[in-house]
């Protein structure tokens, strides 16, 4: 413990910078979206589908465009970056706080997705991804700790603050705070990029070169675990979007739902802060079989338990396989890829999580428009999480030889 908390202290200002952008992505993130999700479909008067297919089409359209977004981390400084993307982020909550037609709703969920889930988090994992070696893992369930933060504060927070001054204005608060108090510290902390030192060499075996993004994209192995690695975006972003509805059949409350975050996002943090122990022992490759198993019970649990206490269950397993999978992801790329061309890497892996996030809402919410009841979808995806689980093992093991290979011929 000791030795944790003079890493966080020596290494303070990187960390706090990466935990500050993670917690603002949550304004793009479907959890806080969907916290408005009732008043717009009323005012537009949308269906669940309907407004799944508006949110399904913004987030591809952010999907397609944040591979060449998300080079330019690659290109200019950290601290550069996040002066583009934390503005262009509060211009998106701005816009929907006024928005009154179809086609501002549409750019607003644009805006939101990409600078918002899409480029705080894609920046902030990039420079941490690239900054540490040995205590990489370490170092990513700490910055982690922000999206958990956020998934903590803000449900609450926003429904107390709605009920006050109305949800739009709740929007209109949430670009001030970010343009007038995280984008000074985040610059002023990100600013100097931290070297990695001798003292990080990775403790477990990693690739031996960098990978260019188009090695990448013919690399069978990493298509073998995207069936796994896009899974929690698609599940956890269909049930949080679609949890009006959700509550409604359960004939739970809104205040309920919003309060069962706090769960997930306690479980979330000390899964995170241990996924990140055991990467740096054992690494990130062995970890990979082990972070849908508890999704996928969760899932089959949500389905079939109609009592309240169902929730509970669902968030705090969920909290295990997603604090377990962010650390996991932001240590994984550049283990088997390399850093050298992380930012390029991970625009696509990000890509390509956006887009099943996308996908996730649009094909759920026509699926309950035309009868298929929400829970039995739940279940579906339960199942198919302990599958793909089998999958995921078999992958690791291919890759972990494949390291082997390449650092044996060197």
């Amino acid at each position: 413990m000791g030795a944790f908390f003079s890493f966080f202290r020596e290494n303070l200002r990187w960390i706090m910078g990466g935990f500050l952008m993670t917690f603002c992505s949550s304004f793009g993130q479907t959890f806080f979206i969907a916290l408005s999700g009732k008043e717009i479909r009323t005012e537009y008067g949308l269906s669940n589908g309907e407004f799944g297919g508006i949110y399904m089409f913004a987030t591809l359209g952010s999907a397609m465009v944040l591979p060449q977004v998300g080079k330019l981390v690659d290109i200019i400084s950290v601290s550069r970056t996040a002066l583009i993307i934390t503005p262009m982020l509060a211009l998106a909550c701005v816009s929907m706080a006024f928005s009154d037609s179809f086609y501002m709703l549409l750019l607003t969920l644009f805006g939101l997705r990409l600078f918002g889930q899409g480029m705080m988090t894609h920046t902030a994992m990039t420079a941490i991804g690239r900054w540490f070696a040995g205590h990489r893992g370490r170092a990513v369930s700490m910055v982690a700790l922000g999206q958990q933060s956020g998934e903590t504060v803000f449900p609450l927070i926003f429904v107390f603050i709605s009920l006050a001054v109305g949800w739009r204005n709740t929007w209109l608060m949430g670009a001030f705070f970010l343009v007038v108090f995280a984008l000074p510290v985040i610059f002023g902390l990100m600013r100097v990029e931290r070297q990695p030192r001798s003292t990080d060499k990775p403790a477990t075996a990693s690739t031996s070169r960098d990978w260019q993004r188009g090695e990448v994209m013919r690399d069978g192995l990493f298509w073998a675990m995207s069936i796994g690695v896009f899974a929690p975006s698609f599940i956890g972003t269909s049930v949080f979007f679609h949890q009006a509805h959700l509550v409604e059949i359960r004939d739970w409350t809104q205040q309920f739902f919003a309060s069962s975050f706090v769960i997930m996002s306690v479980v979330t943090v000390c899964s995170g802060l241990m996924a990140g122990q055991l990467i740096d022992k054992y690494s990130a490759v062995k970890i990979l079989p082990f972070f849908l198993l508890p999704l996928g019970i969760a899932c089959i649990l949500l389905g079939f338990i109609e009592a309240r206490y169902g929730l509970f269950l669902y968030m705090a397993l969920l909290g295990v396989s997603y604090g377990t999978a962010t650390t996991l992801f932001g240590a994984l790329w550049p283990e088997i890829y390399g850093t050298k061309y992380l930012g390029s890497v991970r625009s696509i892996i990000v890509a390509l999580m956006v887009l099943s996030s996308a996908l996730g809402p649009g094909i759920t919410g026509y699926l309950i428009d035309y009868g298929i009841p929400f829970p039995s979808q739940i279940v579906v995806m339960g199942v198919y999480c302990l599958a793909v689980s089998v999958v995921m093992l078999f992958v690791s093991r291919q890759v972990a030889n494949r390291q082997q290979t390449e650092i044996a011929a060197l």
